[in-house]
């Protein structure tokens, strides 16, 4: 093992000093574009790979991240270990303006919202709310001519390499508008794993991004997370047995509501990348704003669809597919993420 990793880093510093850069001097981005360009010269001699190969990286020892200069060895351990890892500041600040004023605009009608979905928070629906103050999320966005900026913005994509490889499909993006509570609980995100609502595997290749808009806490409902969870399997979700009800889709884990929850505060800016098993979750938001938060999953081109008939994934299939046919749309649940997916860096496989 340690000489592979001795070769690998060789490779590297040769790669680097043939292209004129020296090696004590070249930067994050100039180390992560001479990996990408090694990584697609040896993707043209070689066929697309089984999905058990990404899912088993030979490269390290690592199971849950891929051997790249972009994450550090600490910041590999902390998400092997953890199931998630915070990157500060990711997103500058112009840009979430532009995407807050974007989603306003939709909301307000006075841009089409062309392929997206805006979805009411189940406690508003029937108020006399318009706008931003009615819709806590607009769904499918990578598509838009503006929000689609989070979903391909190299920062993010040099990022998720590091948990997908080189070849990447934008497979689900959210524009997150969480209300202040009505005080029916409704604005609470039930513990879920986002697994639950992917027909592709490998799990490991599949990776969430979410960015803070503003600075998030317990006050206005920030991300809670079960550290460590991501190393389970796949639980039975449903719809959580709420007085109030719950929003669309908003399934959950049952047997963890008393279980000790870390809390992730973040600043505006701040970006956590996740694994599709951590359970995972959001309160209540206390406060009179509402928070907003942009995210995207993202998974590797090499990924392959599977059949979830019979399995615990059959009664969010069955209400995504009636949610396509509202729509027109005659799909079923794997034809719906196809229909939905965006490729958006290296090359197109089998997802």
């Amino acid at each position: 093992m340690e000489l592979r990793r001795r070769a690998s880093n060789l490779i590297l510093r040769n790669a680097v000093y043939c292209l004129g850069v020296k090696t004590r001097t070249a930067t994050t981005a100039e180390r992560m574009k001479i990996f990408r360009h090694l990584q697609r010269r040896d993707a043209v001699s070689t066929p697309s790979f089984s999905t058990a190969a990404v899912a088993s990286p030979t490269t390290d020892s690592y199971r849950y991240t891929l051997n790249n200069p972009l994450l550090s060895k600490s910041q590999r351990d902390f998400y092997e270990a953890k199931g998630y890892l915070v990157i500060p500041k990711l997103i500058d600040d112009d840009l979430i303006e532009e995407f807050r004023q974007r989603f306003v605009d939709i909301c307000e009608g006075r841009i089409p919202k062309g392929t997206m979905i805006l979805m009411k928070e189940v406690s508003l629906k029937d108020t006399d709310l318009k706008g931003e103050f009615l819709y806590y999320k607009a769904q499918d966005y990578h598509w838009d001519e503006v929000l689609s900026k989070y979903a391909l913005h190299p920062k993010v994509l040099d990022y998720v390499e590091c948990f997908t490889g080189p070849n990447i499909k934008a497979m689900h993006s959210m524009l997150i508008n969480k209300p202040p509570d009505s005080g029916k609980m409704t604005s609470k995100h039930p513990l879920h794993q986002d697994l639950h609502y992917f027909p592709f595997r490998p799990a490991d290749r599949i990776v969430a991004v979410w960015t803070a808009m503003e600075k998030v806490n317990e006050d206005n409902g920030c991300l809670v997370v079960i550290p460590g969870s991501h190393k389970g399997e796949l639980l039975p979700h449903d719809y959580p047995k709420w007085e109030h009800g719950a929003n669309k889709a908003f399934h959950q884990v049952e047997g963890y509501e008393d279980h000790p929850l870390v809390p992730l505060h973040m600043e505006k800016g701040d970006t956590v990348f996740f694994h599709p098993i951590l359970i995972h979750g959001s309160d209540i938001n206390k406060t009179k704003g509402f928070r907003k938060a942009i995210s995207c999953h993202y998974a590797a081109s090499e990924c392959h669809y599977i059949d979830v008939d019979g399995t615990t994934q059959e009664n969010i299939a069955k209400e995504v597919e009636e949610m396509a046919a509202r729509r027109g749309l005659d799909l079923n649940f794997k034809n719906v993420w196809k229909y939905k997916g965006r490729h958006v860096r290296g090359r197109q496989i089998t997802l």
